[in-house]
C-alpha cells in the first residue's frame, strides 16, 4: 500500500509542477529511484502521465479560458503570455518540446492551447519532452548511484 501512495504523491507532485502553480517533481522523483524501493518504470510512467495531465489542462485553459487572461486572478502575466504565442507562432508546436523547461514551459502549453493545437499532436509531442526530462533524472540519479 506504501508504493501506491509513493506513486500517487509522485503523480501529484509532476501534476502540480506542469500546472501554472509552482512546484517541482524531479526532486521527489530522484529521491524515490535513489531509495531503490521502487519501480522505475512505474516511477516514470507516473511521473510522465502527471506532468503531461497538468499540461493538457494549460492547453485547455488556454483554449477555452483565454478570454478571461485580462482578470486580475488569471494566473499567467499577459506579458508572459504575449512571449510564449510569439514563440509558438514562430516555431510552431516543436516549440512544445520546450514543455519540460521551468519558467516558459507552462506559457508554451497555455499558447497551444490559445492559438488552438490539435490535442492529439500536443500529447504526443509534450509527452517525449516530458518523459525525456524524466529520463535524463533518472539517468543522473543512476549514475549517482552507480559510482
Amino acid at each position: 500500500m506504501q508504493d501506491c501512495y509513493a506513486y500517487a504523491g509522485l503523480f501529484g507532485s509532476a501534476f502540480l509542477a506542469a500546472s501554472l502553480f509552482p512546484a517541482q517533481s524531479e526532486l521527489l522523483l530522484a529521491g524515490l529511484i535513489a531509495s531503490e524501493a521502487y519501480s522505475l518504470v512505474l516511477l516514470l510512467t507516473a511521473a510522465t502521465v502527471g506532468n503531461v495531465l497538468g499540461s493538457t489542462v494549460n492547453w485547455a485553459l488556454g483554449r477555452y479560458l483565454n478570454r478571461l487572461s485580462e482578470r486580475r486572478w488569471f494566473p499567467i502575466k499577459k506579458r508572459n503570455l504575449n512571449r510564449a504565442e510569439n514563440w509558438y507562432r514562430k516555431y510552431g508546436r516543436w516549440s512544445l518540446l520546450l514543455s519540460w523547461a521551468p519558467v516558459i514551459g507552462d506559457p508554451i502549453t497555455l499558447a497551444a492551447g490559445v492559438l488552438r493545437e490539435p490535442l492529439l499532436p500536443f500529447l504526443g509531442i509534450v509527452t517525449i519532452a516530458k518523459l525525456g526530462r524524466y529520463l535524463f533524472v533518472a539517468g543522473t540519479v543512476s549514475g549517482w548511484l552507480n559510482m
